[in-house]
């Protein structure tokens, strides 16, 4: 791997400190647009820690983040794609599925994606063209089919005209799966069946940084990922999300 990988990798572990030893028992939380969309100063002060890090790792690369004033996405040259805490309503109410998520692009496409659970201490990361790992351990999609597979979703919270809808998909996967399951962080649930723990995950509405850096281990780790409609992701605006093994029919 290389050095400025490994940096970064060193770079998200000291940021799961400042999530694990959060105060408790006076985090500041602020209400963002739609339905239990929330930012902590948590999700600021990772982000911020992030972005000087990233900034002197990678000093060519701009930075896009969900929280406060970033850049622009483009696809020409080198971006930072940053989710500070993927599973904000989690980490507030201390149940212990959040992450944190960055992808590097280089001219549209991830080149570098990593998701670390700080909780689990779990860390997944890719390499275009080189495979995906989770603690150093290369990982591979499962090779189970539907029928015997678990479905991972997520219920867009934040858009209640999708949210019965995703319910409803949910359930038509469920009569044809094992059983379902809502985790509460789309990066880590891309994740999940990365490493074969489930075979399909979807929801109906997300943005580049929910799935930016899980995209890209879900593709090395030998699965598939597309929108609902079967086109590829795109990464300057929201869009539905679709992923799966290499065996699942949808």
């Amino acid at each position: 791997m290389e050095q400025q990988y490994k940096d970064i990798l060193d770079l998200m572990r000291k940021c799961g400190e400042i999530i694990k030893n959060a105060d408790r028992e006076s985090i500041a939380i602020d209400e963002k647009t739609g339905r239990a969309n929330f930012v902590t100063e948590y999700d600021r002060m990772v982000q911020d820690k992030l972005n000087q890090g990233l900034s002197e790792i990678v000093n060519d690369a701009l930075f896009v983040g969900e929280e406060g004033e970033t850049n622009t996405f483009s696809s020409k040259g080198k971006y930072f794609i940053v989710d500070p805490i993927d599973g904000t309503t989690n980490f507030i109410k201390d149940y212990h599925m959040s992450c944190i998520s960055v992808a590097l692009m280089k001219d549209g496409e991830a080149v570098f994606g990593a998701i670390y659970n700080p909780y689990l201490d779990e860390m997944f990361y890719a390499m275009k063209g080189e495979g995906a790992f989770c603690n150093e351990k290369k990982i591979h999609v499962s090779s189970e089919p539907l029928s015997n597979g678990l479905v991972l979703f997520g219920s867009s919270p934040y858009k209640a005209e999708l949210s019965k809808k995703s319910f409803e998909v949910a359930y038509d996967f469920f009569t044809k799966a094992l059983d379902i399951r809502r985790s509460g962080s789309a990066a880590l649930d891309l994740c999940a069946v990365a490493a074969g723990r489930a075979e399909l995950y979807f929801e109906l509405n997300l943005q580049p940084w929910d799935y930016a850096a899980g995209s890209l281990i879900l593709t090395e780790a030998g699965g598939v990922i597309t929108d609902f409609e079967g086109n590829e992701l795109v990464f300057d605006r929201p869009c539905s999300v679709l992923a799966r093994n290499g065996v699942t029919e949808v």
